[in-house]
């Protein structure tokens, strides 16, 4: 099995190996400080509400993202939510190689990477993209925007030469962010964002990184896996992206699998969920297993008595609050997803920040055709190995080590 993983700790990254070899290259997470940490929780329901169904401050939402029953894009683009990512790694793009450090998010399709043409603050925070000092460079110029709150992300698309890992793909296709509005992305610890999600959500349908590896015979199986780990104190041991196959060194027992409900995002079918060892039956509803987010977003009615049980109260920005003496006596809670559960202790789904604790469920509603929708993020994904597989569209989770 070939295995290609991806490191923001290396600047130069490696060549393609043999068959026999195993590449692993580690993930890096953020290390931020506790003020960081609150203003990006904080601002996750307006991240997700964009990224999910373009949800923005003003009237106009013609080209907002907005998603088919089947899981097709009308309009618009993904935008994924900066502020809550913490994991990341270094792509290249160009020759000779420019380095970007990008989020790997199953909830976008998309890669793209600030452009030397952008004169926004942000983009001078950013490494950005030369075209002009890469030979195998060639022009597309297509142009595409992103409505983000008060503002627009614009750019146009570019083809060049990527290097993932070990892997090289010769004319990819990928955004330069020309325009970058605010202080959103200034305040970004990454440069830009590597799509894994399926390709009928990828803007201007540009191929994604991902369906290249498979169709030029890149990789041996249609299968990429994440292993996400807490690190918090050590900030390269992020964890583990692995294009190709699954380390089964990675994860305990069996891998249980959960076919695709709708080709878009990775969205299965979340059979039910268990608080305190009571099954709620829950009536048929998505749950998107996504990289690029933190917490776990609920509808806001099952979000709040969620809450209400774990005894958390709002705060003045919107989070819910609760006595941290509290966590050891707080109450499992599940998701069965194919049959099976994957359960939480309240160890796993609260968050300590500062001097205080943060629940990880937050609720927001997302609109037909999309939702309704749970999001399921780094809170879930920290525990349990996630295993995407193109070829039978289907998502296979496992307890991490």
């Amino acid at each position: 099995m070939k295995i290609i993983a991806l490191s923001a700790a290396i600047a130069t990254l490696l060549a393609v190996v043999s068959e026999a070899s195993l590449l692993r290259i580690p993930i890096k997470k953020i290390k931020e400080s506790s003020s960081d940490t609150l203003n990006r929780y904080s601002r996750t329901g307006e991240y997700l509400g964009q990224k999910y169904f373009g949800q923005q401050k003003t009237s106009d939402l013609s080209d907002s993202l907005y998603m088919e029953a089947d899981g097709s894009v009308k309009h618009g683009v993904p935008l994924s939510n900066y502020l809550n990512a913490q994991y990341y790694g270094n792509i290249e793009i160009g020759t000779p190689p420019q380095t970007f450090s990008v989020v790997f998010d199953t909830g976008s399709s998309n890669l793209w990477i600030p452009s030397i043409k952008c004169t926004s603050i942000a983009c001078f925070l950013h490494n950005r993209y030369d075209s002009s000092k890469s030979t195998t460079a060639k022009e597309n110029g297509t142009s595409f925007e992103i409505h983000y709150g008060t503002g627009s992300l614009e750019g146009i698309i570019s083809q060049d030469t990527l290097r993932v890992g070990g892997i090289k793909i010769p004319g990819q296709q990928f955004g330069e962010s020309t325009k970058e509005p605010g202080f959103t992305f200034a305040l970004a610890k990454f440069d830009g964002i590597f799509g894994l999600g399926y390709s009928n959500i990828a803007v201007k349908h540009v191929v994604p990184p991902f369906y290249h590896m498979i169709d030029r015979d890149l990789i041996d199986e249609q299968i990429f896996s994440f292993k996400i780990n807490n690190a918090d104190e050590d900030e390269a041991n992020g964890g583990e992206l692995i294009f190709g196959g699954a380390d089964s060194n990675h994860y305990v027992g069996e891998l249980g699998w959960s076919n695709v409900r709708r080709k878009g995002y990775w969205e299965v079918d979340l059979e039910d969920i268990k608080f305190g060892g009571e099954s709620i039956e829950l009536d048929p509803i998505g749950a998107a297993i996504d990289t690029g987010s933190s917490l776990l977003v609920a509808p806001t009615t099952i979000a709040d008595l969620i809450n209400k049980e774990l005894g958390a109260e709002k705060n003045w920005s919107g989070q819910y609050i609760l006595d941290c003496a509290k966590i050891p006596d707080l109450p499992e809670f599940c998701f069965v997803f194919g049959g099976k559960d994957y359960c939480l202790t309240g160890q796993d789904y609260v968050l300590k920040v500062q001097d205080q604790c943060i629940s990880g469920f937050i609720g927001m509603d997302i609109p037909e055709p999309a939702g309704p929708l749970w999001i399921v993020g780094d809170v879930f994904l920290r525990k349990f190995y996630s295993v995407y597989d193109l070829k039978n569209n289907r998502v296979g989770l496992a307890k991490a080590k």
